[in-house]
Order: C-alpha cells, then sequence, then structure tokens
C-alpha cells in the first residue's frame, strides 16, 4: 500500500504548477495539506492527518530543485503591441483527400472581404478553421462534403508580435501560457507564425486575458 509520502509526491509531480509553486516557495503548504486531505483519504482507504501531509510536503519541497526563471518575452522593437479581434468562429473538419482543394475555395472566397479574418491549419487528422462570424456562410460552402468535428462561436484572438531572436529562447512560448494558466485563464487554442503568438479565447475569458498579457506588453 502506498505511504502518504508516496501519494503526496505522486500528486504534486503531476501538477507543474503545485511542482513550481513548491518550489519557489509561493505555496502556503498547510492550506495546500489541507486541500489534499480528501483525495488521499480516498486514494489510500484510511483517515489522513493534516500534520502528516505538511510533513509530507515539506520534506518534498526539500528536495525539489530550485525552478528556474521564467524566459524574459522579448517583443518586436516596431510594436511592442497586444492586437485583438473579436466575434471568431472556430470549426474542425476531419481530414480527407479534399481538404486542400476546400481550403483553396475558402481562401479564393474569402479574397472578397480583405478586412476579415480567416486561418487555416493543416493537423495531422484534421483541419481547423478560424474566421470573422460573417464568413461563416463561406467556410460551410467550401467545406460542405466534409466531415465536421466541433465548432466554437463568440470567440476572441489575442495577438503578441515577438521580436524574431526570442523564437531561439526556450520556453518563450511557455512563459506566455504560464501567466494565463497561472490566472486560471483557459485557451481555446493558439496559432503561431515566425513572430506572432495568438491565442484565442472565449469570450468571457478575454477581459482577465487581455489584463494579464497587457502587463508583459507594458513591461
Amino acid at each position: 500500500m502506498l505511504s502518504i509520502a508516496t501519494k503526496v509526491e505522486q500528486i504534486v509531480s503531476e501538477s507543474a504548477f503545485l511542482t513550481e509553486g513548491i518550489s519557489l516557495g509561493l505555496i502556503n503548504l498547510s492550506e495546500l495539506a489541507r486541500q489534499l486531505r480528501p483525495q488521499l483519504e480516498s486514494d489510500l482507504w484510511k483517515p489522513v492527518g493534516q500534520a502528516a501531509v505538511v510533513m509530507a510536503l515539506r520534506r518534498l519541497s526539500e528536495r525539489l530543485p530550485q525552478a528556474a526563471p521564467s524566459p524574459p518575452i522579448v517583443l518586436s522593437p516596431r510594436t511592442s503591441e497586444l492586437t485583438t479581434r473579436t466575434d471568431l468562429t472556430l470549426v474542425t473538419y476531419r481530414l480527407s483527400d479534399h481538404s486542400n482543394e476546400c481550403q483553396r475555395e475558402l481562401l479564393h472566397l474569402a479574397e472578397r472581404h480583405p478586412g476579415s479574418f480567416v486561418s487555416v491549419t493543416r493537423g495531422v487528422h484534421e483541419m481547423l478553421v478560424v474566421c470573422s462570424r460573417p464568413l461563416i456562410h463561406m467556410v460551410e460552402s467550401a467545406f460542405a462534403s466534409e466531415r465536421h468535428i466541433a465548432r466554437v462561436e463568440n470567440l476572441t484572438a489575442l495577438t503578441l508580435r515577438l521580436n524574431p531572436d526570442s523564437l531561439k529562447t526556450p520556453g518563450i512560448y511557455h512563459g506566455v501560457l504560464k501567466k494565463l494558466a497561472w490566472n486560471k485563464i483557459n485557451v481555446v487554442t493558439m496559432m503561431c507564425t515566425f513572430s506572432e503568438l495568438t491565442v484565442l479565447l472565449e469570450q468571457p475569458q478575454t477581459g482577465p486575458a487581455f489584463s494579464v498579457l497587457s502587463q508583459i506588453v507594458s513591461h
């Protein structure tokens, strides 16, 4: 049977946020122990004292390596701005032999609407289309013969313009996504070009995400 210490270490190791928070001394171990007790008692099938959990967390914290600081996020000196696009729709289709033809047709139709947003990403098994809501009828027309998988509406895209040199920095995207995750902001999906990072979020998450990413821009 697993010991309390072993189970605590397993739970912490499965969460990058707990691991980093404990290694940096940012987490109150007593409060964390209180929150972990129900799960520990369920998994271990026995009562678990909070003092024992605190002791296990304290000993674990002494063994964890010191977390390295996140790399600086370097924005483009020409812009240093956060771009926002609202009212977007995301549609996913199953990849097929006709997907490329559908993509070409959609881009041809979208040329008549130069102010609108449209992006097509080809994966291994799926094709993802993100577009301004007024273009959704064109997407449905171009991909009418394709197998529809998912659709998410009322999304917002926030785009950071990065300095091209920052792309040589390991963890540059992680630095942005971690700031969002720490603030409990869910990213629906993300898109990257050579010097742009775009995250797509549901509308209620837009305000908090804009606030977090604005701090990056201001610094």
